[in-house]
């Protein structure tokens, strides 16, 4: 058995950037395949980046050019680095591990892709 736990979700600005983390509960070999996936609103799970040793990592369409993912061995920690993002990017991201035949998925975390103001103070006095 294996924990995956995902950060670094939020709200953020058209054009802005984030950066998400998830780390595994024990060593996981580099050879593993692990990978980030997100659920769009009425959508199903999909795929966005996938990592393992010895080989490109898979991205896909929709975001090749924009998200980066990236691994860190000794930290057992992979990263989705995501810029430019836009609306259409809003979704809960996962973070998945296959290991023997068995998928092992993290609890996920959102990502809010949303244009918003400063925001404005409003009192009620009696």
């Amino acid at each position: 058995q294996v924990q995956l736990v995902e950060s670094g979700g939020g709200l953020v600005q058209p054009g802005g950037s984030l950066t998400l983390s998830c780390t595994a509960s024990r060593r996981v070999f580099s050879s593993v395949p692990m990978a980030w996936y997100r659920q769009r609103p009425g959508n199903k799970r999909e795929l966005v980046a996938r990592i393992r040793s010895g080989r490109y990592p898979d991205i896909a369409d929709s975001v090749k050019g924009r998200f980066t993912i990236s691994r860190d061995n000794a930290k057992d920690t992979i990263y989705l680095r995501m810029e430019r993002l836009i609306p259409e990017d809003t979704a809960v991201y996962y973070c998945n591990l296959r290991h023997e035949g068995v998928d092992y998925w993290g609890q996920g975390t959102q990502v809010t892709v949303d244009y918003w103001g400063q925001g404005t103070q409003v009192t009620v006095a009696s």
